[in-house]
């Protein structure tokens, strides 16, 4: 039976990031996906100017509520970009009225990196997405959103394996089952992740080679194929392993285009070979 699932992002009409990363890469991976959007953009915020934005905050509980008459259920509910701390609450309840059990609750607490929070987000953020986070089976915060997420200083001469290892321990002390924290780096000339289940004595380390730039929407793209791969049966590990490939390679694409990179990262030469790789894994 087709999987499905339902995403909770905002859109930016330009600028690959959020609902028009998630919905085409699992749409790719053959998982039927379903959107609630948060907020409408004219772009995302990252080195543009002059953006519209729309807070979409009075139809997230109709559309919510309206979607609940329908008697579908959800193999995932993946929560990114919120407006703001307030709609945290609303999709706490959205997680109440379209989620049972068996839902793979995926929250990407996508408020913040570089060591700062996003432009556009309140100072409550943090501690409303704490409450969201321990909802939650899987979560993808980077080091600016953990640091942020259990009060901890951003490391900002470098991160190392016993504070990442601390970020993991304690992030899932929250309550999640896996975490998956992106961005991290214990060298110049690599990037990459620090991922801990809660079977796990310690966390794992998975790591590429760094290219030098800020690449926007990497973050999206990088939690969509990670959710294609869980989606399809794969480890925690295995997953983030496909998704921490696949996203270098969308990166290498865009450098080659020679393409301004606050347009986002070229994923869309890249999904074919997720769904080869998905179907080799059977």
């Amino acid at each position: 039976m087709q999987k499905r699932a339902i995403a909770v992002h905002d859109i930016s009409c330009v600028g690959r990031c959020s609902i028009t990363v998630a919905l085409p890469i699992l749409s790719a991976a053959g998982v039927e996906t379903s959107i609630i959007p948060t907020a409408l953009l004219s772009t995302h915020t990252g080195e543009f100017t002059g953006y519209t934005h729309l807070d979409l905050s009075d139809q997230l509980s109709p559309i919510a509520e309206h979607l609940s008459t329908l008697g579908r259920s959800y193999d995932a509910f993946y929560s990114g970009y919120l407006a703001s701390g307030r709609q945290v609450d609303q999709v706490l309840d959205m997680l109440d009225r379209l989620c049972d059990d068996s839902t793979h609750i995926f929250v990407d607490p996508a408020f913040g990196d570089h060591g700062r929070m996003y432009s556009l987000m309140d100072e409550t953020m943090p501690a409303q997405m704490r409450k969201l986070c321990s909802r939650a089976r899987t979560i993808v915060p980077n080091l600016t959103e953990s640091c942020f997420l259990l009060g901890k200083p951003y490391p900002k001469e470098g991160c190392t394996p016993e504070f990442a290892a601390e970020l993991c321990r304690e992030l899932l002390m929250l309550g999640p089952e896996n975490v998956v924290i992106t961005d991290i780096a214990f060298s110049r000339e690599h990037t990459g992740l620090a991922i801990q289940s809660s079977h796990m004595s310690q966390p794992v380390f998975q790591f590429r080679s760094r290219f030098e730039g800020i690449f926007h929407g990497t973050g999206d793209v990088f939690a969509s194929f990670l959710l294609a791969g869980l989606m399809r049966g794969r480890t925690v590990q295995d997953a983030a392993a496909l998704a921490l490939e696949l996203t270098h390679e969308c990166i290498a694409a865009t450098l080659e285009s020679g393409q301004p990179l606050r347009f986002g990262v070229q994923f869309e030469s890249v999904l074919p070979k997720l769904w080869q790789r998905l179907e080799e894994a059977g």
